[in-house]
């Protein structure tokens, strides 16, 4: 349904994460009856969680320990892993500045070039220790580097941007990407992202994608709705692309997953986020929270250090516990950050789903009082009042 906003424009009502609860069915399920694995191109994953491409979060350490744990990370090959031999020390200088200084330090930090022999080390560090090397290209990066990527083998490719298309137009031809043939052409599965809407979604999977993201700007560590002013409520983002998937595979019988990536924090989140459609999710600030991770208690956007339109900040996110507490528990907190896999399997238990594709089936409501409820929530608890 459209929405006057004035004489000259029309809008449509989207709904939020926030903004929408799940509703139990007819029957129930133990949850560790609750089946959640997935698929990824051609990899398979007990956990439906992947964890964001982004420098605070992801070093050659937490990618192996989340493949260990069931789930997957992605590193970013165009950060401080492939612009630095040892990039402690340039961690450690981020995670001690002000915020005045962060931006311009952000800035000289990423000046550094990328090295291509760097890509190939971290790659072959992550595999040889018996991980799974997801990594991730801006589309640039990737007519730069994709060929490094493959003679190193990765097992799964990710092509992220703010807003990715296949109708873009660029001055810089000689760099410019052909998705389509880059999808064809990479020896390894390739995802892509991120959008927001069913077309482009779906011109997304017929150029070959192995997997979709989506959301544009959602994040705890990203600016871009607030610089840029572009993005859809992720629920009703993720419920349209997922339209697509589900129409593309009727029409060819591939089935490309759809990933809900950015403003996801805890297991409530990641439960609605599949029961709008999506696969699997993508997350950050949660895993930025871990004792392993490599941003030192700080989470930044990937977009902060752009020498033009500086986009995302730093965020202090804390140390809450192990990245096992956090992804299989046991919790040691009570506000859904820890045991996300506890979370998925309790609500998928309590709905009666018994895969994920049950959990996208589940009846969703529109409850955008729970936005109030949860304020009223937090104040109490600020005010030692309780329930």
């Amino acid at each position: 349904m459209n929405i006057q906003l004035g004489r000259g424009k029309t809008a449509r009502r989207a709904y939020g994460i926030d903004e929408i609860a799940l509703v139990p069915g007819p029957k129930t399920l133990d949850p560790a009856l609750a089946d959640t694995r997935w698929t990824l191109g051609n990899v398979e994953r007990e956990i439906p969680i992947i964890a964001s491409a982004m420098d605070g979060v992801i070093d050659v350490r937490m990618a192996v320990e989340l493949s260990k744990l069931g789930a997957l990370g992605v590193l970013n090959l165009e950060g401080i892993q492939t612009r630095y031999e040892d990039p402690n020390p340039v961690l450690d200088r981020i995670s001690s500045v002000g915020k005045a200084e962060f931006v311009p330090l952000m800035q000289e930090i990423y000046a550094r070039p990328v090295q291509p022999a760097l890509i190939k080390q971290r790659i072959s560090d992550i595999k040889s220790q018996g991980g799974i090397a997801a990594v991730s290209l801006t589309p640039m990066g990737a007519a730069k580097y994709g060929q490094t990527v493959a003679e190193v083998e990765a097992d799964l490719v990710f092509i992220q941007a703010t807003v990715v298309s296949t109708n873009h137009l660029s001055p810089e031809s000689i760099l410019s990407l052909d998705l389509a043939n880059f999808c064809a052409e990479m020896p390894m599965p390739v995802i892509l992202g991120n959008c927001v809407t069913y077309e482009v979604t779906l011109e997304l999977m017929k150029a070959g994608a192995a997997g979709v993201l989506v959301g544009i700007g959602p994040g705890a560590a990203c600016t871009s709705r607030g610089v840029l002013g572009v993005g859809v409520p992720q629920a009703t983002a993720v419920s349209d692309c997922a339209a697509a998937r589900d129409d593309y595979q009727r029409e060819t019988g591939r089935y490309v997953p759809v990933i809900a990536d950015g403003g996801l924090v805890t297991g409530g989140d990641i439960c609605k986020s599949i029961a709008s459609g999506a696969d699997g999710v993508m997350i950050g600030s949660p895993f930025a929270r871990a004792a392993e991770a490599p941003g030192r208690g700080f989470h930044w956007g990937m977009a902060t250090p752009s020498p033009v339109l500086p986009r995302g900040t730093r965020i202090n996110v804390g140390t809450t516990g192990t990245l096992e507490q956090i992804l299989r528990g046991p919790a040691q907190l009570d506000d859904g950050t820890h045991n996300l896999l506890g979370a998925l399997k309790t609500s998928m238990g309590t709905l009666g789903a018994k895969d994920l594709k049950d959990m996208q089936k589940v009846e969703v409501v529109i409850a955008p009082s729970l936005l109030t409820e949860g304020k009223v929530y937090q104040k109490a608890q600020q005010l030692g009042m309780g329930k």
